[in-house]
């Protein structure tokens, strides 16, 4: 380990930090975590339920996993994710939980300080990332026990704050919590920078003396008095973790910048805690068809608001995410789904005050809170309304790389897109594959679940322990 610094998001050439990790949501979390010491072993008397893969862990009894090849291992694995390892270390974790099994994890876990890497974790907010933006009662799109991390299990956390799981689903509000707590229990708070907000990432003048690239990692940091000053560190290694929800997507029509059009849930959370719409308003817009406009419609309805929906597809549409859920794991998503079908003719029916859309577009939106919408026809429509949610996706947001990032995706050619075109990375080690020293984690590299980001931190701490071994006195 080097000396503790005085000023942590202050580094010289000369001594660069090993690591920094940008975001510090789940994905930052478990990379800290591997980074810190904890060393994952298999059981000496664990028994996998996947035959193959017992018999390739019964090969390397004693060995730490970080040291094992992660290719072999996950060799001939499926599940859910496209990523070999993902697979793997979600299969060590919970071994049969996509048979509905409840098996423990096949890991223990050993604390081995002479094995860390130093490294900082540098986040706007809170330890957690994006879920403390969440309003806190949502409920999670996975279940509960897929949002733990290595050997705390959230429902054991859950347990001891005497909290229970919601069709075993955790809130939003929990699952934050949970991070933070998290951090503290495992003792990685020292490594996290809570309020820094990465500006420039730049890759160093190669001198003879660098053993490998450096980079430049700027921004501004908020102190303790809520003034802000810059820092500059220099890093051998940058692990991007900054997941998805930083640029809202938006329509690209006029008048998308009036004031009571938005693209944030917590915007409406706010207008109805400060009384400024009230059931008596006139209809809050909501446009999409995706969870998060889902979100929109539950809450607005909890609310007692009035909505009209808008979306551009039909409601048949084998597409739309409601198609993909169990009903039985997501009864108030389905419900949103059929108030979309039912309510997309005039007609009586029980949900009086909410109004589908479907196959409408908006084109602009005017002064004195009016839209215009085309529906399927062409004709134009003119809705008066208190306020607009634009909930239509959102973009991870890498302005602080040269070019946003765009030459490291897998078509450079394209914008990047964590659903269509993420950063590409070896699948074995989360490394850029177009530049040596910088890793992509979670969304940003096409793990879009946080049961499956924890994948690419293992893959991504055993090329970075690799990096550490061979680095010469």
């Amino acid at each position: 380990m080097s000396k503790p610094k005085k000023d942590r998001v202050s580094t010289s050439r000369s001594d660069p930090v090993p690591v920094v990790i940008i975001g510090n949501g789940p994905s930052g979390i478990c990379l800290s975590y591997l980074l810190s010491g904890h060393m994952p072993y298999v059981k000496p008397d664990a028994a996998h339920p996947h035959p193959l893969l017992h018999r390739k862990l019964a090969e390397a009894s004693g060995r730490c996993l970080l040291d094992q090849d992660l290719d072999y291992l996950s060799e001939g694995l499926e599940g859910r994710s496209q990523s070999p390892v993902a697979l793997l270390f979600d299969a060590l974790l919970r071994p049969d939980t996509d048979f509905g099994g409840t098996a423990d994890s096949v890991l223990s876990w050993k604390r081995q300080k002479e094995r860390a890497v130093p490294h900082l974790v540098l986040g706007r907010g809170p330890p957690g990332g994006a879920w403390h933006a969440i309003e806190g009662s949502m409920v999670t799109l996975s279940q509960g026990e897929w949002m733990g991390l290595p050997d705390l299990q959230l429902k054991d956390w859950m347990r001891r704050k005497r909290r229970g799981l919601r069709n075993s689903r955790a809130t939003a509000g929990d699952v934050a919590h949970y991070y933070r707590d998290y951090v503290t229990q495992k003792g990685l708070s020292h490594s996290f920078v809570p309020g820094a907000l990465v500006t420039g990432v730049e890759m160093g003048t190669p001198q003879p003396k660098d053993a490998g690239p450096l980079f430049q990692v700027s921004g501004m940091l908020t102190t303790k008095d809520r003034g802000q000053r810059p820092f500059s560190l220099w890093a051998r290694n940058v692990v991007l973790a900054t997941g998805t929800f930083d640029n809202p997507a938006r329509l690209g029509i006029p008048g998308e910048d009036l004031p009571y059009v938005h693209h944030e849930l917590s915007v409406l959370e706010a207008a109805t805690r400060a009384g400024t719409i009230t059931p008596a308003s006139d209809p809050v817009l909501i446009v999409g068809a995706g969870l998060s406009a889902a979100d929109a419609v539950l809450y607005a309805r909890h609310c007692g608001l009035p909505v009209i929906h808008a979306f551009r597809r039909p409601v048949d549409d084998p597409g739309l995410v409601f198609n993909q859920l169990p009903k039985m794991l997501y009864p108030e998503y389905h419900k949103v789904h059929q108030m979309m079908r039912e309510q997309s003719v005039p007609s009586p029916s029980p949900y009086e005050g909410y109004r589908s859309l479907p196959q409408h577009r908006p084109l602009l939106f005017k002064e004195g809170q009016q839209a215009v919408l085309c529906d399927p026809h062409g004709h134009h429509q003119v809705l008066g309304v208190s306020l607009v949610l634009v909930l239509i996706g959102s973009h991870p947001d890498l302005s602080f790389l040269p070019g946003a990032g765009t030459s490291l995706a897998t078509d450079p050619e394209q914008p990047l897109s964590t659903k269509r075109n993420p950063v590409e990375v070896d699948p074995f080690t989360y490394e850029s594959t177009r530049q040596e020293g910088l890793y992509a984690l979670g969304p940003l590299a096409g793990d879009n679940f946080v049961r499956f980001v924890q994948g690419g931190a293992l893959a991504a701490a055993s090329s970075l322990l690799r990096k550490e071994t061979r680095k010469p006195p």
